[in-house]
């Protein structure tokens, strides 16, 4: 009881850390939903193209103007070479179409005319191409088989006015998933730096020179010290989770509530009880406060970039991931990179995630297990 009141009185002094991580956490992932809110609809790209037509704009020539019209903006550049080439460098559009003189009449003999193009050769350069030969290969089709102009025309727009109708044909509410499996990724930093930096401040204080001799000459063996020390630690580690469980329920909203959001949610717990025996084993190795700045830098900033909580996992060399595999950081967020991408949810499809927070449980018990090594080993070197 004793242990347990000193850890609540190192505690309130070192509550500024926790407070500033999750203001991190708040901001960083709330100003990302924020802007994901506003990119959640799907908006047809239109490409900018620049039409010159040297035919008399009547019949087939006119459609196709109209078409492309239809499909894309259409920019108006001075009418020299140079002007247009200029207009291509600075991505004033994307594409240059030349319709060459005569255009129609050799079209409707059959002799397949030539329409020239300049491109920037970028995407939307790509989407204007397909726009274009998508009415030439139609009409081609059909000259070949109707010689009177106005039912060439006629069939021509009734086979490009088809739309190809898409139909969803799963429940699942990507776009909240995606914010969740944000939140839960970037809480990979906020947890293991805030323990670290907190744990390792308190414990820090039960190793100072006068307070360790007292405890070797106390009644209290190494074991149990660290048993009350590891648990008050876990209160705290339990508190902390619980408001971040909270925050994620305001952030997200009732996808937590969800099996998405109940397995994210165990998932960070397991993961919060893991970065508790890191901070466990860290304080026991290092007694000076000012190194832990250092030792967040090191264990918390590394983890979360190596390990795709700042850097999505697909970025991601991979001899880096292949190390990535050695912290507990990869196997938190890779559960969290599985819930995103999982289309339904059953016995096979999560043995992948258990697999997971089983390996994160076994890190924790190793981090356990090394650190009454070393308190043991430090107690007998004294």
């Amino acid at each position: 009881m004793i242990i347990f009141k000193t850890f609540l009185k190192v505690l309130n002094k070192c509550k500024f850390p926790l407070i500033l991580y999750t203001t991190i956490l708040v901001f960083v992932c709330g100003f990302n939903m924020q802007t994901s809110e506003n990119s959640l609809s799907f908006v047809e790209s239109r490409p900018d193209i620049l039409i010159i037509n040297q035919d008399e704009e009547k019949g087939i020539t006119k459609n196709l103007v109209e078409y492309i019209k239809e499909n894309s903006k259409i920019k108006k550049i001075k009418d020299n070479e140079q002007a247009r080439d200029d207009a291509l460098f600075y991505r004033d559009v994307n594409y240059i179409i030349y319709i060459p003189k005569g255009y129609r009449e050799d079209f409707l003999n059959g002799m397949n005319p030539e329409i020239k193009i300049k491109s920037t050769n970028d995407y939307q350069a790509s989407y204007a191409d397909m726009i274009l030969k998508r009415y030439l290969k139609v009409a081609n089709t059909y000259q070949s088989m109707e010689k009177n102009e106005n039912r060439l025309i006629e069939k021509v727009n009734k086979t490009l006015s088809k739309k190809t109708k898409v139909e969803l044909t799963t429940k699942k509410d990507t776009d909240s998933i995606e914010k969740m499996s944000f939140y839960y990724k970037f809480l990979n930093y906020s947890i293991l730096a805030g323990s670290i930096y907190v744990i390792c401040l308190i414990l820090s204080s039960f190793h100072e020179e006068k307070i360790k001799k007292r405890i070797t000459i106390s009644s209290i063996s190494y074991k149990k010290h660290n048993q009350v020390l590891l648990l008050s630690n876990l209160l705290l580690s339990l508190v902390v989770w619980m408001i971040y469980v909270v925050l994620s329920i305001v952030l997200c909203g009732k996808i937590v509530f969800t099996s998405y959001g109940l397995i994210c949610i165990m998932n960070s717990l397991i993961f919060t009880l893991c970065s508790l025996t890191i901070a466990f084993l860290i304080s026991t190795l290092v007694n000076n406060k000012n190194a832990i700045n250092g030792i967040i830098n090191v264990v918390a900033l590394g983890s979360s970039f190596l390990c795709g909580a700042f850097v999505p996992l697909e970025f991601l060399p991979k001899s880096v991931l292949k190390f990535a595999h050695i912290l507990p950081s990869y196997w938190y967020i890779n559960t969290n990179e599985m819930i995103k991408d999982m289309e339904v949810m059953n016995i096979n499809t999560i043995q992948g995630i258990l697999l997971n927070m089983g390996i994160l449980i076994i890190f924790s018990i190793i981090f356990i297990i090394l650190a009454n090594m070393v308190t043991k080993k430090k107690l007998k070197s004294n």
